[in-house]
């Protein structure tokens, strides 16, 4: 996940272009190939045998225009471009016109970012519906269509959101880390945000190599946590054949601190264990296993609101 494209001043969602341009060919180095989301709905519920990469952007800053799309459309790379609609034209965002020409190639892709692009959480459930209903109706006024792919401003969404959203698009994309497999919740689906402090080639290296911790379920269902529900109860069913699950290690940022993470392990549920309440707007916790194919990541994003 990417947002802006050198534009220094903003070091929490750049990115540098030689720094795009070297992680563009550690993968391409790696022999891995990029995937086009045109093909998401007849092959996510299909088992995969070939590690693929997708890269989002969100927001469409004209710095994207700019910057990062010449050097993705000369190369053909697929990837989604999230838009929030009220941003569209203004100083600093990419034009309907420049949205418009960008959907006109077969491995370009739009997504819906909502209207407003705020802390959509925070909003009770009726002013969020006319949100996400009015950005619906701006990008089938201005493109012909309301596209399949969402992604949550902040990565942000309570059950209640994510049912809505469901109900108007295919696939939504969050803000925790992680790779997708067809055991993922296509509302839920993970992504690694990539800025200028976390995207060194040498961190960058060992993404690519990530394979997903799959999963049966996790618990809780809603990751909206408030002054009663925080800490949440936690615990992930993983499948009966699944191997090495006794060497998973979580780390969480409970406490306002990234630390160790209690966890226990019984009959292929993992239970978490935590001590202290998340204090953070977003709190998160990353679960990671050395298997025999490499590394499993899979990374877990709660919302916070007092």
């Amino acid at each position: 996940m990417y947002h802006r494209f050198d534009e220094n001043k903003y070091p929490s969602t750049n990115i540098q272009m030689d720094i795009f341009k070297s992680q563009i060919e550690i993968i391409n180095n790696n022999n891995f190939k990029f995937y086009n989301p045109d093909k998401f709905d007849e092959e996510f519920n299909k088992p995969k045998t070939k590690k693929r990469f997708l890269i989002t952007i969100d927001d469409a800053f004209s710095s994207f225009y700019e910057s990062a799309w010449p050097y993705l459309k000369k190369n053909k790379i697929p990837f989604i471009l999230f838009v929030s609609s009220e941003a569209v034209g203004k100083f600093g965002y990419m034009t309907w016109g420049q949205i418009k020409e960008i959907e006109k190639e077969d491995f370009a892709f739009l997504g819906n970012h909502s209207h407003s692009h705020e802390y959509l959480i925070d909003y009770n459930f009726n002013d969020f519906k006319n949100d996400i209903d009015k950005s619906i109706n701006i990008f089938k006024k201005e493109i012909g269509y309301n596209p399949k792919f969402f992604s949550y401003p902040f990565g942000e969404y309570s059950l209640e959101q994510k049912n809505y959203i469901s109900k108007n698009f295919k696939f939504a994309f969050g803000q925790h880390s992680g790779v997708i497999d067809l055991n993922k919740d296509k509302y839920e689906l993970p992504r690694f945000p990539i800025n200028e402090k976390y995207g060194d080639l040498r961190r960058f290296e060992n993404l690519v190599k990530f394979l997903p911790l799959q999963y049966k379920s996790i618990n809780p269902k809603d990751k909206l946590l408030n002054s009663l529900n925080n800490p949440p109860k936690m615990f992930i069913d993983f499948f009966n054949e699944q191997k090495n699950l006794d060497k998973i290690s979580c780390y969480s940022n409970e406490g306002d601190s990234w630390h160790k993470t209690n966890i226990k392990l019984e009959n292929n549920r993992l239970n978490i264990f935590f001590e202290e309440k998340f204090k953070e707007r977003r709190g998160r916790i990353n679960c990671s296993m050395k298997d025999i194919e490499g590394w499993r990541w899979l990374g877990i994003q709660f919302s916070i609101k007092n």
